[in-house]
């Protein structure tokens, strides 16, 4: 029987915490986000939720339920979702594009949403000042402020964290996050109606999946540094896709390119929940914004390019007015085989998760509750020898305690 976790506890402990940030915010900062030995961040004490708090994360945490956001009369791909608008789109001002990831499309339209007025500020995450190899949400109340904070965090993040804060100030405002987090919002939406009426722009990265900490410590061992050395700790950007660049606070600089950082997959250390991910696409979010490279991965350096899907009113709204003030620039339409190219790697996911699903339940882990993400019409796309493999793949994986964790220890 198929059943998803009955506790944030159960979430933890199953390996389906990713680590949002939203019991943070939830129990406003009662419960905090630590971060845990296998380089994660977790809630700290998952055992002081009210029954009513824990409700409330069930109903809308990514370890439990992950949902597209229903839209009407736009076009519909069994992949990719449902989408109005794909095509190539960059910053407009070159600064922009060259500062942030990719084509800076995610920050261009940050600041513009904050330039314009439609929001009061973007909530997002960034560099810890403190920590620089490490996240930490923020509200941007200016462009500057949104330049600032840009560029990709590939280590633990939880910029749910600021959600209630956000909410609690009563002005409208933008998030920018990974698929899950805005999964989570689309949730939330459902039981506090603040969200549907403040939060007004969804905005997400095509999502490869979150790498824990110990992906940079590893970078930082090569290089012989211990991260209180650290003044700067950049992942990409400064260019498309641009290098890997750490500075110390006595002044050295180290850098690896972006394909010697990633070309062994087997080094990247991804969180267990984004190996089981229903939705690294953004099915919740106004718009989604992707790496554009044919094959799924760069070549060189160019200008930076995103390709864009567009999923919602708002989006097509927001996408209008950021290309008539000049913050938006766009090429030629893409088509969701295109974006198959692009990126191989959510196509092989998108129709392997349904099998990898099943495995936990057959092993008697919770699922995931995924609803509109056509996965199990793409789970009968499989082979049935690729869908045995992928579900005694988990099996095995669960039976050798690869997947699950312990909870956090409390100080």
């Amino acid at each position: 029987m198929t059943r998803t976790a009955k506790s944030i506890s159960e979430v933890v402990t199953s390996g389906l915490c990713i680590g949002c940030g939203l019991c943070e915010a939830i129990t406003e900062r009662r419960v905090q986000m630590t971060m845990t030995p296998l380089g994660g961040l977790r809630p700290d004490s998952v055992d002081t939720f009210t029954s009513e708090e824990e409700d409330r994360l069930l109903s809308c945490c990514p370890g439990v339920v992950a949902r597209a956001r229903p839209q009407t009369d736009v076009a519909q791909d069994m992949i990719w979702g449902h989408h109005s608008t794909m095509r190539y789109a960059w910053a407009g001002a070159p600064e922009v594009r060259f500062k942030s990831a990719t084509g800076g499309v995610l920050s261009a339209l940050g600041m513009h949403l904050v330039e314009s007025g439609t929001v009061d500020f973007v909530l997002h995450v960034a560099p810890d000042p403190d920590h620089p190899m490490r996240s930490t949400w923020v509200m941007s109340e200016t462009a500057q402020d949104v330049l600032d904070h840009a560029g990709s965090r590939y280590g633990p993040t939880a910029p749910l964290a600021g959600f209630m804060t956000a909410l609690e100030r009563g002005q409208p405002f933008a998030i920018i996050a990974k698929p899950c987090d805005v999964g989570a919002v689309h949730a939330l939406s459902r039981v506090d109606g603040r969200v549907d009426q403040l939060c007004v722009a969804r905005l997400v990265m095509v999502c490869g999946g979150q790498s824990r900490l110990g992906k940079s410590r590893k970078l930082l061992d090569e290089f012989g540094l211990e991260e209180d050395e650290l003044s700067l700790f950049r992942y990409r950007g400064h260019g498309n896709p641009g290098l890997t660049t750490v500075e110390t606070k006595d002044g050295r600089k180290f850098e690896k390119t972006y394909q010697e950082l990633w070309e062994d997959e087997g080094s990247w250390e991804l969180e267990t929940r984004c190996k089981l991910c229903p939705d690294a696409l953004g099915e919740a979010a106004d718009i989604a914004a992707a790496d554009v490279w044919p094959g799924g991965g760069p070549i060189g350096e160019d200008d930076g390019f995103n390709g864009i899907i567009v999923r919602s009113p708002a989006g097509e709204a927001l996408i209008e007015s950021a290309e008539s003030a000049g913050n938006l620039m766009f090429g030629g339409a893409i088509t969701p085989r295109e974006f198959d190219d692009f990126q191989p790697h959510q196509v092989r996911k998108k129709h392997a998760v349904h099998a990898r699903l099943t495995g936990l339940s057959q092993a008697g882990f919770p699922m995931i509750d995924t609803q509109g993400l056509r996965l199990e019409e793409l789970d009968a796309h499989l082979q049935t020898e690729a869908r045995t493999t992928q579900i005694s793949g988990i099996k095995e994986r669960i039976a050798s305690g690869r997947i699950g964790e312990p909870l956090p220890e409390k100080d």
